[in-house]
């Protein structure tokens, strides 16, 4: 066992695609995380990922080309690569980074709703509105995307006729938000300077 770990087979079929698979899909997923980041507005932090991110590739891409015959480079580099997308996606539905905007409009009485929505500590804008078939009534709010789960729960739990939307958001500012940290926070504060409202 011992010889064959010493073996040139070892390292040509097993040890250096493993190295190129490994590689790949780290630089890969950092790739991922670094544009998610730019697209959420943190662009400080950017620079430092795609410095690690070039370094990488830049080590993966020096193995396949050293071991340019052999074909198990190549299946680890395509495989690394997709691995790295979906680990990538993953950790950023992990971060949960971002604010979105849910539009809820309700044809039927809402108070019960408002009511929960801000006994959970989340800022609700009201208006009324004329409906395809009639009244209606518009329902707006903000919130970091780790809570939007709990939103939609209050919304099938009181209207779950309702329909609601969901967007991306941008830049919030000097709204009411629900209290607690979460990632968004965190990345805020390291690489921006400022501490969240």
């Amino acid at each position: 066992m011992l010889d064959f770990l010493r073996s040139d087979d070892f390292m040509n079929w097993v040890a250096i695609p493993l190295l190129i698979f490994i590689a790949r899909m780290s630089d890969v997923s950092l790739a991922t995380i670094r544009n998610i980041f730019i697209s959420k507005g943190f662009r400080k932090i950017v620079p430092f990922i795609g410095f690690f991110e070039v370094l990488i590739w830049l080590i993966a891409m020096k193995q396949v080309m050293t071991y340019a015959n052999n074909w198990f480079a190549y299946f680890a580099w395509a495989a690394g690569f997709s691995m790295g997308t979906l680990v990538g996606m993953r950790i950023e539905e992990r971060l949960a980074l971002g604010t979105q905007i849910i539009r809820i409009i309700v044809n039927n009485n809402s108070d019960e709703f408002i009511a929960a929505m801000r006994n959970a500590k989340h800022g609700v804008t009201t208006t009324d509105a004329q409906g395809a078939f009639g009244p209606v009534k518009m329902i707006f709010t903000v919130v970091q995307r780790k809570n939007v789960a709990e939103v939609i729960a209050l919304i099938e739990k009181y209207n779950p006729s309702a329909f609601y939307s969901i967007e991306d958001v941008r830049t919030a500012e000097h709204g009411y938000f629900a209290q607690g940290g979460n990632s968004l926070s965190v990345v805020r504060r390291l690489f921006s300077g400022k501490s969240e409202k």
